[in-house]
């Protein structure tokens, strides 16, 4: 059969990217929201190597696997080079990132308006939960390694693959 009655819908796709290192609840609230909104999230950790993380980007992956599990529509992988070449690959039409203050939409607004004119992709931004409003991945590592108590920034297993790596380290 011919026409529109066979054709399958198309999947509404977006990214969520970041350094996720370590993932936050923050990371996770807009995550959870994108899941939400869009029937695929690739959540899409960046590989940066001329910069050391805490975490590689292997654990990185498999901690948000496991956080962000119970979502079901959510893919996670790495990504290296231009967000846009990812988007690209895998037809993701939308970028979706949080922001938790103004000084983040001004760098953020700029980077949509160079991905937009570079390929099309539109960026959605979704204002932060006001509780998670300062949290970063740098304060929560920051506050970790000097024995503060970040149980309420990370979800449990993140908060042990914390402890266990500022103990080893």
């Amino acid at each position: 059969m011919n026409g529109p009655e066979s054709e399958e819908p198309q999947l509404r796709r977006a990214v969520c990217p970041g350094s996720f290192d370590p993932v936050t609840n923050g990371h996770l609230d807009i995550i959870a929201r994108a899941s939400k909104l869009y029937d695929v999230v690739h959540v899409a950790v960046m590989i940066n190597q001329s910069k050391q993380g805490l975490f590689t980007v292997e654990e990185r992956i498999d901690l948000l696997r496991q956080v962000t599990a119970e979502y079901g529509n959510v893919e996670v992988e790495s990504f290296h080079g231009l967000l846009v070449d990812f988007c690209k690959q895998r037809d993701i039409p939308a970028i979706v990132k949080g922001l938790r203050a103004v000084s983040d939409f001004d760098y953020e607004l700029q980077m949509a308006q160079m991905n937009n004119g570079l390929s099309g992709v539109e960026t959605l931004f979704v204002p932060t939960n006001p509780t998670y409003s300062f949290l970063s991945s740098s304060l929560v590592k920051e506050v970790a390694a000097w024995g503060g108590d970040v149980s309420h920034l990370v979800p449990p297993l993140v908060l042990e693959a914390l402890n266990e790596r500022l103990r080893r380290d």
